[in-house]
């Protein structure tokens, strides 16, 4: 049985690229236990055609390079269902174009820094600019979608990581500004998720590399995810405020290179 904490009846969660991958499954799992959901996206037919099958969910379109439309969606959710509980910024410019140009700094293109920046950055501190009045009148919480890539160095995706280590630090900052206004502000960063974007964007051989390193006999795929954004965002979480909680399976916790170990050591040294 689901503890009450758990459940999150009456609240209304708004969830940016909630049209695919961890958006779509964190919108599924918390309109299982109650919310009325609405699922913010670019992609507004994907949007549609999710929330058509949950219960009191709605879609918006959303850009998050205009800021109008950014307004426009926190004004759209609360004057259709007249409050706001939950934002989870989960929207990032990660399609496997972007993911294909975004290499090391020698070779990073100022037009691609920039619009990391814009969407990723920029685009989720008005998402919470526009967030937060509500959110205090509701005592809600924000939870945003950051990467264990914002923890390490990496050769490749210098942009988006730099991008998601900012947002750690923006977590923080209204964490530390509103908790005494009756606000949370969390993280939750995965490590590489199995999402249809990822599959296109990564070849196998590469998506095994990082599989050799989690501490689980797989990688995470987004249902994993959304159990703990819908965890940061209940009341089973009221006393966590300000945290970056990763889940990539324990690829961040442990020295480089264990792969190579445990070929060396075998599975138990």
């Amino acid at each position: 049985m689901v503890s009450d904490a758990i459940r999150l009846d009456g609240k209304v969660a708004v969830i940016t690229g909630g049209a695919g991958g961890i958006g779509a499954a964190t919108a599924r799992l918390m309109a299982a236990r109650g919310a009325r959901v609405a699922i913010a996206d670019i992609a507004i037919d994907a949007a549609r055609a999710l929330a058509d099958g949950l219960p009191g969910a709605i879609a918006v379109p959303l850009d998050l390079e205009d800021e109008a439309s950014i307004q426009t969606m926190v004004a759209t959710v609360v004057d259709h269902h007249g409050r706001l509980d939950i934002l989870h910024n989960n929207a990032a410019l990660l399609g496997p174009d972007i993911a294909r140009q975004d290499g090391d700094i020698e070779h990073m293109g100022t037009a691609l820094w920039d619009r990391t920046y814009a969407v990723n950055v920029r685009g989720t501190m008005i998402a919470c600019r526009a967030a937060l009045p509500h959110l205090r009148a509701s005592r809600g919480n924000i939870v945003n979608t950051v990467s264990n890539l914002a923890l390490q160095g990496h050769l490749i995706q210098a942009a988006y990581s730099a991008s998601k280590a900012a947002i750690i630090q923006m977590t923080r900052s209204i964490a530390t500004s509103h908790g005494a206004l009756g606000v949370r502000c969390n993280a939750v960063a995965p490590g590489m998720t199995l999402t249809p974007a990822l599959r296109e964007a990564f070849p196998p051989a590469l998506r095994q590399a990082v599989e050799a390193e989690t501490l689980r006999d797989r990688l995470g795929e987004p249902e994993d995810i959304a159990e703990v954004v819908a965890f940061l965002a209940s009341d089973a979480a009221r006393n966590v405020t300000g945290q970056l909680l990763v889940a990539d399976g324990g690829c961040a916790s442990h020295v480089p290179g264990i792969a190579q170990f445990r070929a060396f050591f075998g599975e138990h040294p």
